[in-house]
């Protein structure tokens, strides 16, 4: 309740959402959990039972840790109160282990975690220019931003159904987002760099923060014009941004450099042997491309263009997480989904630097950053797009005729795979339709913001500045 309670200034309705959504997580306890809840009690029991040198290396179950070291030491905390709830959920080799209790501790972990979440949405309500403010509570940008953060649809799926942290994650990277806004650089840096070492998926952002830092804090002035004055550059300031990260790094890894694991670290964070899309296709450009490959395959047979003994066996429909090879369209490798990510961030970044527009440059750079690694990424989650849609929360709304009738399209797209599918020939043909069609419907729209959000950015003037405070 204290994150409620620290809320008193912003208004009686920042605390009552706060306690609402709180409720309304306690009532999804009992609901449907994925595989997630299985990873993470998994963890708790490597972190609690094996000693630190054999936690990147435990493989008794398929689901290995694969998080940085801080989470690590998260799970490791969080099963020391654990073991008051059952203690045999702490036991690696009770694979699957499911008691009312694990599920209660769980649910009730991630509830609690969320503290930081409220207490994030709060310090960005404070970034809000109070000078705009509606009459009407509904019309007040602060309690706006508040729902929209809050009551997260997507959040609660996948953090209070589907089974994740990612709210605690979020409320680091809000709060540091909050600090930069506030002009407290080193909290901001500080705050992130311990992000990082808790989920590695936020290295797609770091090139906006490294940027930003580097132009907002590292150099004191501008000219007359706005572009950088080369001379106000701070040696002081980028030594203690360096040693912020540093300090953090080493308390994170050092351990495992200590014991020469870094190397098998590593390995773990960054499997690339996964394949390049998720079992369930990240709504992104390979979710275009490999539909494309599909469609151009079987016409190719239709044609007899094609010898179907030359088909990949490992399809890209077939559900599973796996390495595979296109029919058609030349094969991606990493390296390639690395290079296009890259030349999708760069512009983002060319703006940030060369057209500053404050703390507002920074975070539609930040969400542009986000969203080019979600369409370019390799082995992309579909709930990373998470990464990109909050902190877009402070952007403009999207939504024109054209907009509207797209998304309006996404109810009749559901009845057509959940009720009509489901009684046609096609499903035994072609079980993996219904999210082939979902993923690549939702991966033009997705499509459509990032290049619409990416125009608006390179077309805005730089906001010219003397002197940054």
């Amino acid at each position: 309740m204290a994150a409620f309670t620290i809320a008193a200034g912003t208004g009686n309705w920042f605390s009552a959402l706060a306690l609402g959504v709180t409720l309304l997580k306690c009532l999804l306890i009992p609901t449907y959990h994925s595989t997630d809840f299985e990873v993470h009690r998994n963890w708790l029991a490597i972190t609690h039972s094996l000693p630190i040198s054999q936690w990147y290396y435990e493989a008794t179950s398929e689901w290995t840790l694969d998080y940085p070291p801080f989470f690590a030491w998260f799970e490791y905390i969080l099963s020391h109160v654990a073991k008051y709830f059952d203690q045999e959920m702490l036991n690696v080799r009770n694979l699957n282990y499911s008691s009312s209790r694990t599920l209660l501790f769980q649910r009730f972990s991630v509830i609690f975690m969320d503290v930081l979440f409220v207490y994030a949405v709060h310090e960005c309500c404070k970034c809000i220019d109070g000078k705009k403010v509606g009459k009407e509570l509904t019309e007040k940008p602060k309690f706006i931003l508040s729902v929209l953060l809050m009551w997260n649809f997507g959040l609660l799926i996948v953090d209070h159904i589907h089974f994740q942290y990612n709210g605690f994650l979020f409320g680091l990277m809000l709060l540091s987002i909050a600090r930069l806004f506030q002009k407290r650089h080193m909290e901001g840096a500080f705050f992130f760099a311990v992000l990082l070492h808790f989920k590695h998926i936020y290295l797609y952002v770091a090139p906006a923060y490294g940027v930003y830092l580097l132009r907002s804090y590292c150099f004191t002035a501008n000219k007359p014009d706005g572009s950088v004055r080369w001379n106000s550059f701070s040696f002081v300031r980028v030594i203690s941004l360096g040693l912020v990260v540093f300090l953090v790094s080493a308390l994170s890894l050092g351990p495992f450099l200590a014991l020469n694991q870094l190397p098998q670290v590593f390995s773990r964070l960054f499997p690339f042997k996964r394949g390049l899309c998720h079992a369930y296709w990240a709504p992104n450009f390979w979710a275009l491309y490999n539909a494309l490959d599909k469609v151009l395959s079987v016409i190719g047979l239709k044609l007899k263009f094609l010898d179907p003994n030359n088909i990949p066996k490992a399809s890209m429909t077939s559900g599973l997480v796996q390495q595979f090879q296109h029919t058609v369209l030349p094969s991606v490798t990493p390296l390639t989904t690395l290079i296009c990510t890259l030349i999708a961030i760069l512009p983002s970044i060319f703006c940030l630097w060369f057209k500053p527009q404050g703390p507002r440059g920074f975070l539609r750079c930040l969400t542009l950053c986000a969203l080019s690694s979600f369409m370019f990424g390799w082995h992309v989650h579909e709930k990373a797009i998470l990464l990109a849609i909050l902190p877009m929360r402070k952007e403009k709304p999207l939504f024109n005729w054209m907009e509207t009738f797209y998304l309006l399209g996404l109810g009749p797209l559901e009845v057509c795979c959940e009720f009509v599918f489901p009684f046609t020939s096609w499903k035994v043909k072609y079980p993996f339709l219904p999210l082939l069609l979902t993923s690549v419907y939702c991966a033009v729209g997705i499509t459509y913001a990032w290049f619409k959000l990416y125009v608006s950015v390179l077309i805005d003037p730089p906001v010219g500045k003397t002197k940054k405070q």
